[in-house]
């Protein structure tokens, strides 16, 4: 779906004002987005596609998901928590998962962002290298 510009940029600016103290606000999204139907402007819809593509991009960004082949004791998830908060900053919404099929290692995604330090990976790069 093709968006007009005066819809993006309507879009952005909405979706800055959803902001409290340098993060997302669920409430303020939900207020804007019923104020939005509530008044339909012109291209209203294009506007809710767009801050609904920002939201979920914001989303993403501050949800890292940390796998490791077997459970990850506490001190190490401590310790895990505070570098990337130290690189991504307070607020992050971590997930530890357990996936055998890693063999060992880590692989951590944060938004865009794969840090793949798993066995199964390095593996794989030796395979293809042959």
């Amino acid at each position: 779906m093709k968006i007009s510009k005066p819809a993006q940029r309507d879009a952005r600016q909405l979706f800055r004002t959803c902001f409290v103290s340098g993060s997302l606000d669920e409430n303020r999204v939900r207020q804007s987005v019923a104020l939005l139907v509530e008044k339909q402007p012109r291209g209203y819809v294009e506007i809710l596609a767009r801050l609904h593509r920002l939201v979920k991009l914001e989303l993403a960004r501050r949800t890292a998901t940390v796998e490791n082949a077997v459970a990850t004791s506490p001190d190490e998830q401590a310790r895990i928590s505070a570098r990337l908060e130290r690189q991504y900053g307070p607020g992050l919404n971590i997930q530890y998962l357990v996936t055998p099929a890693l063999i060992g290692g880590l692989r951590i995604q944060i938004g865009c962002d794969l840090y793949d330090g798993s066995v199964k990976t390095r593996l794989e790069n030796l395979e293809q290298s042959f």
